[in-house]
């Protein structure tokens, strides 16, 4: 099963993947970039459009 990781490096903290799918992303304030919650079992589709509405293409399968 693939799972969802972000490099958060390349994260600007925008937090548009949070927006779209919550469940699975979440954000650190402190930090200013995005987390992963749930790596794996969420919904694939929300996830895919959070990795493709990502500007940084921070966000991949893994």
């Amino acid at each position: 099963m693939a799972r969802v990781v972000i490099d958060q490096d390349e994260c600007t903290g925008c937090e548009s993947c949070v927006e779209i799918c919550p469940e699975v992303f979440g954000f650190d304030e402190d930090a200013e970039v995005a987390y992963v919650i749930q790596e794996e079992g969420g919904p694939e589709e929300k996830i895919q459009e959070a990795i493709d509405s990502c500007p940084s293409e921070a966000i991949s399968w893994e």
